[in-house]
């Protein structure tokens, strides 16, 4: 049993303060407001449940900032920074695996992110041959969550084709592909990997229109009652691409052929019209969207406000992890508004801050895209994050602070366990040291 008491917490009730939170097992037992401290009883200040991060690909945390050089005459796109990806994870090993997510999983908890959504591909030998156990890198993310201490959704992925229409994938895509048969083998033992930590989750991760053909697409809806998650309309080419195989838009042609709900998950959705943002919240799925990587990616940018407006909900995720930081995705996100739109404060409701605003919002979206998040009530893991310190704020405007002006997050608490303090995991140094190892000698050979 211990006892953690706040300044104030953001409970689903809202803001209240002198908070007092009992834990035991790694999960709230009671939790009182308007309590006293105790003696001794240490003093914090203002409390957040941690967030979801819906979409990582923990392995690009290697490639962090290495993709910043023209390489060509008509600059550079998501296509080219993928056949670089490629090129510099080609020969990652589940050993590397292991020393590279853990570094990115680190940084999520010291950002606020309490859980990870793994959207897993890397499966097979770099040559592309199966390991013995078909999910071996899964029990290497498994092993980084089990290091570092943050919750895990597993999301391992189909990936059988290079391009609409069922293209053959390319040499480079060798360590990915796979069939259905072999696939039910993978999400099998990924299901025994994520049974070796104490509340991690398994779904499915259909990667995209382009790599999954509709009569897999519907055999894979069949193999799991937890989240459905694939990458949708991420750039303008693929929107293009995807008219010309089948007559829609990506996210037209998803929602005429497959049973989207709130279990679905659409990654990035960048590229939508209006009447898409509607009919995505009005099947009750999530939107995730990657302000940073899509920014880096030069993706473009998700009418969020149209969304919003019609009701629909989504998550954050890093994706490629080339900044994990939860306030720098929030702030982008809005950013992002105000470039396209020219005025200020345009996802802020009238009754919340924009802070407020987009902190809800992901939070819920991203508990429902997980099948698993952080909540500050009774029974829920005791995912706690207390924000910096800062001069006379309260509320709202600690929210808004941290978005938009210190990004700072102090101490960290996951399932009870302090796994961050003074804005450092207490493991930092160790796993970073292991990381430096494995991306010199990655990158050196790349």
């Amino acid at each position: 049993m211990a006892t953690l008491w706040f300044e104030q917490a953001l409970l689903p009730t809202g803001w209240q303060s002198r908070v007092r939170f009992h834990i035991a097992g790694g999960r709230f037992t009671a939790i009182e407001v308007d309590a006293e401290p105790g003696p001794g009883e240490l003093r914090h200040g203002v409390a957040l449940p941690g967030m979801a991060n819906l979409h990582s690909h923990a392995f690009q945390r290697l490639m962090a900032g290495m993709a910043e050089v023209r390489s060509g005459p008509d600059g550079d796109d998501f296509w080219s920074w993928r056949d670089l990806m490629y090129r510099l994870v080609g020969a990652i090993t589940p050993d590397d695996l292991t020393a590279i997510a853990a570094m990115a999983f680190i940084e999520m908890l010291e950002s606020g992110f309490t859980r990870s959504g793994e959207f897993h591909y890397l499966h097979h030998q770099p040559g592309g041959d199966p390991y013995d156990d078909p999910a071996e890198m899964a029990f290497a993310l498994a092993a980084a969550a089990a290091q570092t201490g943050i919750a895990l959704t597993l999301l391992p992925v189909f990936y059988a084709h290079g391009g609409f229409g069922g293209v053959p994938p390319g040499d480079a895509q060798r360590r990915f592909v796979t069939d259905l048969d072999g696939f039910a083998r993978l999400h099998d033992r990924t299901v025994r990997a994520a049974a070796t930590l104490p509340d991690a989750v398994v779904g499915i991760a259909p990667h995209s229109l382009r790599a999954v053909m509709p009569d897999e697409l519907a055999a894979l809806t069949t193999m799991t009652v937890g989240p459905i998650h694939l990458h949708i309309a991420e750039q303008r080419k693929e929107v293009r691409d995807c008219i010309a195989w089948s007559g829609q838009r990506p996210v037209e042609w998803l929602l005429d052929h497959a049973p989207v709900d709130s279990r679905w998950c659409l990654v990035h959705a960048t590229h939508v019209t209006d009447t898409e943002c509607r009919d995505i919240a009005a099947r009750g799925a999530v939107v995730g969207l990657c302000p940073i990587t899509e920014a880096n990616l030069g993706d473009g940018i998700f009418p969020a406000a149209s969304f919003l407006a019609a009701d629909g909900r989504f998550g954050i995720g890093t994706d490629s992890n080339v900044r994990i930081d939860l306030a720098e995705e929030l702030r982008t996100l809005e950013y992002g508004q105000r470039l396209i739109r020219q005025r200020r404060t345009v996802l802020a409701t009238p009754a919340r801050s924009n802070g407020r605003t987009l902190f809800d919002a992901a939070l819920d979206g991203g508990r429902q895209a997980l099948a698993g998040g952080p909540a500050l009530r009774v029974g829920a893991p005791a995912d706690l994050v207390e924000l910096a310190p800062a001069v006379a704020d309260d509320g709202d405007r600690a929210l808004d602070r941290w978005v938009f002006a210190s990004g700072r997050v102090h101490r960290v608490w996951r399932a009870g366990v302090q796994l961050v303090a003074d804005g450092r995991h207490r493991d930092r140094a160790a796993i970073a040291a292991r990381f430096d190892v494995v991306a010199r000698r990655l990158l050196v050979a790349a």
